[in-house]
């Protein structure tokens, strides 16, 4: 601390400002998170794209939000300074959580009130821009918060920094968990002006208010900050150096041009021998970092891929029912367990065992973990793909018959090529789907006489449900069916009136309005449980009764045969439930989370004792960048594999994964271990060789002090 200058406002030896900046981390943690665990669904289900499109988009913004950092680092380093850029790129970032919350509002472009925006392409718009500030609001501060907070400490202040920086990160992992488990409560609720939907506003709305409350809570300790100047971008420098070491090697690529030991060292025309040297140490980490993004790539399809497959899957879990977004919260609750017992039981148990578990090797476990998490989502998926309805191609459609008479009655289906086939009805029974061509045809036997049912106005890609009476003479009607899977957990009812007269009918509080006899109600989303079932005939009869339990994903056709006080519905299932339990996902989040505890912290810690002083956020630069490529990849494969399905690109991704856990094992047997201290302090303030330049040529080692030093 300078001669006249205050000290910074301290609370039990800690300066009051980081309680400022633990609660910004923790507000803005919980924004990012809580906005990117909805994401993927409000793709698919608000903007209407299909799987491989929401992937992309979302590994896209992901991929973006981990670029900009770099960019980030810059500005503060060589322009703003890190308190200018937090607030500037803050605001950026809460107008873009802002533009999210307001794309997500249906009722914007919702004119005819019936749910569904009218005007996709503006929501779609609206979207991307407020993805884009999120992009450079969330990277641009991620590489300043935490150095910031270290400034505010003196340089006598080694363990409180310490003990700073550990609160910090359990503030990243508080708002990560908490995020992820609320976001989408929020989201699962309805809401609307004019009819009610999925309340993405509020699970987009939720994250921006804390993205705000950040803000304000930062700028509210701008007094007590200690805000250092711009001292220049030691990234820049690095970007200079090793630009001119490749032009200038380029321009001496003469024979006669005596050859360098490394090819940094065409750098020393322009650079001192200490710059070169620590830039030697990080090539060489940066140069094992090559693999590493295929780790991320299946890292970060826990919010694609993962939540996608949980769509599908059984939520009930008892007294809970979990939303699929939710289920990446188990990550998070396994890093809270999982890295004190690594730490504490697990690597001392090992070196009991005096096994060499060099962190680089640890890396390698950890890329082999991930590898296995995505074969076990495989075998997830396998499993779902079983349960899953097979709908129509654009040629064909599919029919089936229910049978409201009193006998049973005989189908004939006779295909364009043979063989043809037949089926028989029971009385209040359906038959199962038949797949046809557009061009087949179909009749009906009721006793001795035969009834042909007409596919002239049908279309393909269809499915559709004939019901058939003999009760009255021979009559049939005909409904198109629903031709996907509810999701969501809904699940898509409709009635058959097989009464005489009229009948309104309501569940729970939704009203179908009035169905004629022999006809067909609209469908209605129901969520998970018990509904009460009331109907109303034309004659005045009423009568109610309990619905079987729905659960997640399934579609029925329930038929009215009665109304009495022992009313009894007949259930026809046309989609059977969701069957395969989400707990069976529990095994790839344990897998893929045991592998980043033992691959992320390891990378970190061992990226931190390799990295120069002055260089670690150069290595920390180069670590996100991994992470953004990785996302990328994601992209190339989902797009270009073209695999068709998803237990085969789960397999590819976890097969890619073991070849680059070999080729990294096999860099990690050739990499040596240094000291970067040790390195730096056969230098001099001046960044050059102690006592070396006339030796220098000979190649051997000297000593200078107590230090022996090594020839690089």
């Amino acid at each position: 601390m300078g001669k006249g200058e205050k000290s910074a406002p301290s609370c039990f030896g800690y300066p009051i400002s980081i309680f400022f900046i633990v609660v910004n981390e923790f507000c803005e943690r919980f924004s990012y998170y809580g906005m990117r665990a909805v994401l993927v669904l409000y793709f698919k289900y608000f903007l209407q794209w299909d799987n491989n499109l929401a992937t992309v988009v979302y590994h896209t913004f992901v991929a973006v939000c981990y670029l900009t950092p770099i960019l980030g680092a810059i500005v503060a380093d060589s322009w703003l300074g890190k308190f200018k850029t937090i607030i500037y790129l803050s605001i950026v970032y809460a107008i873009g959580q802002v533009v999210m919350s307001v794309s997500a509002i249906h009722d914007l472009t919702d004119g005819n009130r019936d749910g569904t925006p009218d005007n996709l392409t503006l929501h779609v718009a609206l979207s991307m821009i407020g993805l884009i500030l999120i992009a450079f609001g969330t990277g641009g501060i991620k590489p300043c918060v935490a150095a910031f907070g270290g400034d505010q400490f003196e340089e006598s202040q080694d363990k409180q920094r310490s003990r700073f920086f550990s609160i910090f990160y359990l503030s990243i992992n508080a708002g990560s968990l908490l995020s992820t488990i609320i976001t989408p409560i929020l989201r699962g609720q309805e809401c609307g002006i004019h009819s009610q939907q999925k309340c993405y506003p509020l699970a987009f709305g939720v994250p921006a208010a804390l993205m705000a409350v950040a803000l304000i809570v930062f700028v509210v300790g701008s007094g007590m900050y200690k805000k250092v100047s711009p001292q220049g971008n030691i990234m820049v420098q690095v970007f200079k150096c090793i630009s001119f070491a490749i032009s200038n090697r380029f321009r001496n690529r003469s024979k006669s041009i005596p050859k360098r030991e490394h090819w940094m060292d065409w750098a020393k025309e322009k650079y001192d021998d200490l710059l070169i040297a620590q830039i030697k140490m990080v090539v060489k980490v940066l140069f094992l970092y090559i693999p590493l993004p295929m780790f991320w790539a299946l890292f970060d399809q826990q919010g694609s891929r993962w939540t996608l497959q949980a769509t599908t899957m059984d939520g009930n879990f008892g007294a809970m029912q979990i939303q699929p977004d939710q289920m990446q919260t188990i990550n998070a609750i396994l890093i809270l367990v999982l890295v004190p017992i690594v730490d504490v039981v697990v690597y001392p148990l090992i070196k009991k065992c005096k096994l060499n578990f060099t962190p680089l090797k640890r890396m390698t476990v950890g890329m082999f973990f991930a590898a296995m998490a995505f074969v076990a989502a495989a075998l997830v998926q396998v499993s779902i793909d079983k349960t899953l309805p097979t709908f129509p191609t654009s040629t064909q459609i599919q029919v089936k018959v229910i049978n409201l008479g009193t006998q049973n009655l005989t189908v004939n289906f006779r295909e364009t090529q043979p063989p043809n086939f037949s089926t028989v009805v029971d009385p209040l029974q359906a038959g199962d789907y038949r797949a046809l061509q557009l061009s087949s045809e179909m009749d009906v036997n009721y006793g001795n006489g035969t009834y042909p049912l007409s596919f002239a106005n049908l279309s393909g890609g269809k499915r559709y449900t004939f019901i058939i009476s003999n009760q009255n003479g021979l009559s049939s009607n005909l409904a198109e069916d629903i031709t996907s899977k509810p999701e969501q957990g809904s699940n898509a009812i409709r009635f058959i009136n097989n009464l005489q007269e009229r009948i309104n009918i309501t569940v729970d509080v939704t009203s179908l309005g009035e169905i004629s006899p022999f006809s067909f109600s609209n469908y209605t989303m129901q969520n998970l449980g018990v509904k009460k079932i009331k109907v109303i005939t034309e004659t005045g009869k009423s009568c109610t009764v309990d619905s079987m339990k729905f659960g997640f994903g399934s579609s029925y056709t329930i038929i009215i045969n009665e109304c009495t006080e022992s009313m009894t519905l007949k259930y026809i299932e046309d989609i059977q439930p969701n069957t395969i339990h989400m707990a069976l996902q529990i095994p790839q989040y344990f897998l893929i989370t045991i592998g980043e505890v033992v691959f992320s912290v390891t990378g970190l810690e061992f990226s931190y004792s390799q990295a120069p002083s002055n260089m670690k956020s150069v290595l920390q630069a180069g670590w996100l960048l991994t992470v953004a490529v990785g996302n990328i990849i994601v992209l190339i494969v989902a797009g270009a594999a073209g695999l068709g399905e998803q237990w085969a690109e789960y397999v590819l991704f976890a097969a890619l994964l073991v070849a680059v856990c070999i080729i990294f094992a096999v860099m990690a047997y050739f990499y040596t271990y240094v000291d970067p201290a040790e390195i730096e302090a056969q230098f001099d303030s001046d960044g050059n060789k102690k006592k070396e330049k006339e030796k220098e040529a000979l190649g051997y080692e000297i000593g200078d002090g107590p230090q022996s030093q090594t020839k690089m």
